[in-house]
């Protein structure tokens, strides 16, 4: 009797940028539990931190930039020192997925 051992992997790809191009970065890793993600710095996006997409996924990440006046809140900003508020995931077939930052809480004692 023969036994096949099945080997999985999945191969994940940067897909930033208006293009979709994305920076290069590629990582392969064993199958992630449902809804996991993978992430990196991506220097294509001002170094914010990017969702990594399966190969073969027709989409394209880009950044969003905060569209109102700071008035003081602390915002993540892009190594350009624009404050932004999402990284989006836009697919082929229409729907997108978020990634949300919020501003910082500050809080004073007096």
């Amino acid at each position: 009797m023969t036994v096949v051992i099945l080997d999985a992997w999945q191969d994940w790809v940067c897909r930033a940028g208006q293009d979709g191009r994305g920076c290069g970065v590629a990582e392969r890793v064993r199958p992630l539990p449902p809804n996991a993600q993978r992430w990196h710095a991506c220097n294509r996006l001002h170094g914010l931190k990017t969702p990594l997409v399966l190969a073969g996924a027709d989409c394209k990440v880009v950044a969003v930039e905060r569209g109102d006046y700071l008035n003081g809140e602390q915002q993540r900003t892009g190594d350009d020192g624009k404050p932004y508020m999402a990284v989006v995931t836009e697919h082929a077939d229409g729907h997108t997925d978020a990634a949300v930052f919020p501003a910082v809480a500050v809080a004073r004692v007096r």
